[in-house]
C-alpha cells in the first residue's frame, strides 16, 4: 500500500480505515522511499482487527530498468536506514525538480510550485508530475505522461540517482526487514534474481496486477526454484483511472505475512 506520504492519494488513516472496511487482516505500507506513513497508519489501526506492516519499497536502478525492492517488517527507528532514506528523498526531489525544468524547455508550461502542491507533505515524484501535466491538459493520464514524456528515454527523462538492487537488499535487511522483489513482470531484469538471492531476499512478488496469467506461472516457478516466498500485493496507490488497482485487488494468504516475519526475526 502506498501512502500521501509518498505516490498515494490517500493519508496513513484513510489507507487503514478502507482497510477494515474491506476485511483485509494485514495491510503493509510501503511507501517510495519515505517511512513516514508508517507510525500513523499503526496509530490509526490500534485496537482494530487489522494489522499494519511496517514496510517500505526501495526504488532502484540496474542498467537503465528501474528494481523496486520492498522491505516488510522493518524497524522504522533504524538511524541507519532513516538517513538512507532522507539521502534519498532529497535526491528524489531535486530528480523531479530538473525534470519539471526540461518540460518547461519543452514548452510544457508546469509549475513546480504546483508539483510541491499535489504531493502535499509526500515525497515528490514523477506521478505528482503526471497529475500536474493532466490538469494543464497535456496528457490525459499519468500513464500517458510517462510514455510521452518522463519515462525512461522520454524527452523529459532524467537519471534517478543510482542505487544498485543488492544495495536496497542490505539497507532492509540492515534495518531488520524481510526484502522482496516488487512487480518483476514490470522491471524485465530475471538476470538479476540470482544475485538479489545471493543478497538475500526472502521472496518476489509473484501476484500483481499487471502480471499477465503467464508472468504469475513464470515468476511462480522461479520462486519455487529458488525457494522464495511468491508474494503479492495489489499495489495501490489510490482510486480512479490513474492507480493500477484497487485495495484487495490482489490478496494472499496471511501465512505469507507470518513467514515474511519470521524471516525478518532470523535476520
Amino acid at each position: 500500500m502506498h501512502t500521501s506520504a509518498s505516490d498515494g492519494s490517500a493519508a496513513p488513516a484513510e489507507v487503514v480505515e478502507e482497510a477494515l472496511q474491506k476485511g483485509l487482516k494485514a495491510i503493509a505500507i510501503t511507501d517510495h522511499d519515505v517511512l513516514e506513513g508508517v507510525k500513523p497508519a499503526l496509530q490509526a489501526a490500534r485496537g482494530t482487527s487489522l494489522e499494519v506492516i511496517p514496510g517500505v519499497e526501495i526504488n532502484t536502478e540496474g542498467e537503465g530498468h528501474e528494481v523496486h525492492i520492498l522491505g516488510y517488517f522493518i524497524d522504522v527507528d533504524s538511524p541507519e536506514l532513516k538517513a538512507r532514506l532522507d539521502f534519498l528523498r532529497n535526491a528524489r526531489e531535486s530528480r523531479a525538480e530538473k525534470i519539471v525544468r526540461r518540460l518547461q524547455e519543452l514548452g510544457l508550461s508546469i509549475e513546480w510550485e504546483r508539483v510541491l502542491e499535489i504531493a502535499r507533505e509526500g515525497s515528490v515524484g514523477r506521478p505528482h508530475i503526471g497529475l500536474a501535466m493532466m490538469e494543464k491538459g497535456y496528457v490525459s493520464s499519468v500513464q500517458e505522461a510517462f510514455q510521452k514524456y518522463i519515462g525512461y528515454g522520454r524527452p523529459a527523462y532524467v537519471p534517478r540517482y543510482k542505487i544498485e538492487p543488492v544495495e536496497a537488499v542490505e539497507i532492509i535487511k540492515k534495518a531488520g526487514g524481510a526484502a522482496v522483489m516488487a512487480h518483476p513482470g514490470l522491471s524485465q531484469r530475471d538476470d538479476l534474481i540470482p544475485q538479489l538471492v545471493a543478497a538475500g531476499i526472502c521472496g518476489i512478488e509473484v501476484y500483481y496486477p499487471a502480471h499477465t496469467p503467464a508472468q504469475t506461472e513464470h515468476y511462480l516457478k522461479i520462486a519455487q526454484h529458488y525457494n522464495l516466498l511468491a508474494t503479492g500485493g495489489s499495489d495501490y496507490h489510490g482510486h480512479g483511472p490513474n492507480f493500477r488497482s484497487e485495495m484487495g485487488e490482489i490478496t494472499v494468504s496471511y501465512a505469507v505475512a507470518e513467514k515474511l516475519y519470521q524471516f525478518a526475526q532470523k535476520i
